[in-house]
């Protein structure tokens, strides 16, 4: 006798799952026409760029990159969060876990401090510089866990290994701030996330990564879907845990060590976007994962696009912004469950998680 998993999208879930596809889609695109007509000239620009070469130019080299950056940026973001929290089956978990948002930090900052120069620096090198700086320091914080932690088998570890990275190359990102002065205000700016130095080049990395890690990640959530019910259970499926963990590590680094190269720290966006799918519709991994890449995309490019408007012509660094909203977001979740008679602490987020997993493992063993 045969049984459905209950997160396998049959029936109504499975068309729910596509209608919210749909509508992510389609309020990317309501966004991105915001997006090129949010400014200091605002929509004008948009009406007088076919006969107004400035005008041509404010939505064709900053505004249309600046969106479509913002866009790619939270897509990642938010795929990499999917896969941290199925990775590390616990849905706290971020895409920073393993330290590359220290590592792209500290790269940055080193960055700033050989060649002198400043995120609002115009010249093509000085950008590619820290840029290419800050991924490499992504990289090689998520290679220092890894090697940390022994590998990827054992997911406490690799998770405890994350967290002393992050903090020790944040002290060292802090001693090179202390050595150079000078980038202090520079680093703010990356630290406090910015889409505004995003070109088309950074687009095309970004969208280059974005499917890639897509790919990746999507022909391995199989393994994610065995890891929830357990690491006996999982490898009792037949599942290569190992090499399906070293893929998943894999993209979840080039994910995130891609988005905080090109806009810095944003917060919350990698946390909040797996959340808001599995209030929509539960499904299995393969589409929580696409389903989290388009919110994550919706929900930054929304904020970037308030960002600008709200102190226009001035506007807000979209890493506070999203800081800001995420942080109302979970507090106004603590509250409603809290409001309905339950106790809602950091650990009963996880016991509701491990005890839907247990029904799931008895229903996958029959199948």
């Amino acid at each position: 006798m045969t049984s459905v998993p209950i997160d396998v999208p049959t029936g109504s879930a499975s068309r729910r799952a596509a209608w919210c596809a749909v509508w992510l889609l389609l309020a990317s695109a309501v966004l991105a026409v915001c997006g090129a007509s949010v400014g200091s000239t605002g929509f004008d620009s948009v009406l007088r760029m076919h006969g107004d070469p400035v005008a041509w130019q404010i939505v064709w080299d900053i505004r249309l990159p600046r969106t479509l950056g913002a866009w790619l940026a939270g897509a990642l973001l938010g795929l990499s969060g999917a896969v941290a929290q199925g990775l590390f089956r616990n849905p706290l978990a971020d895409p920073y876990l393993l330290g590359s948002a220290s590592g792209a930090a500290l790269g940055g900052a080193v960055a700033m401090a050989m060649f002198g120069v400043s995120p609002v620096a115009a010249q093509w090198m000085a950008r590619i510089g820290i840029t290419g700086m800050a991924f490499l320091g992504a990289a090689g914080a998520v290679v220092l866990t890894l090697l940390l932690a022994k590998g990827v088998q054992h997911t406490l570890r690799l998770l405890l290994a994350g967290v002393i990275v992050g903090v020790v190359l944040g002290a060292l990102r802090d001693l090179v701030e202390l050595a150079s002065p000078d980038i202090l205000q520079a680093m703010q700016a990356f630290t406090l996330g910015s889409t505004a130095f995003v070109g088309w080049a950074a687009c095309l990395l970004m969208a280059v990564a974005w499917a890639l890690c897509s790919v990746v990640a999507w022909m391995l959530a199989r393994a994610l879907d065995g890891l929830t019910l357990g690491e006996a259970t999982a490898a009792s499926l037949g599942l290569p845990l190992m090499p399906m963990r070293v893929g998943l590590v894999a993209a979840m680094a080039l994910a995130t060590g891609t988005a905080v190269a090109q806009t810095g720290l944003i917060a919350f966006v990698g946390l909040a976007a797996p959340h808001l799918v599995r209030s929509i519709v539960r499904v299995t991994h393969e589409r929580h994962i696409v389903l989290s890449s388009l919110m994550g995309a919706v929900l930054l490019l929304a904020a970037d696009i308030l960002a600008r408007w709200l102190l226009a012509p001035q506007e807000l660094p979209v890493g506070v912004l999203t800081a800001a909203l995420g942080g109302t977001y979970l507090l106004w979740l603590m509250h409603r469950r809290t409001s309905q008679g339950g106790h809602y602490e950091i650990n009963s987020c996880q016991c509701k998680w491990n005890k839907r997993q247990h029904r799931e493992s008895l229903d996958i063993a029959g199948h």
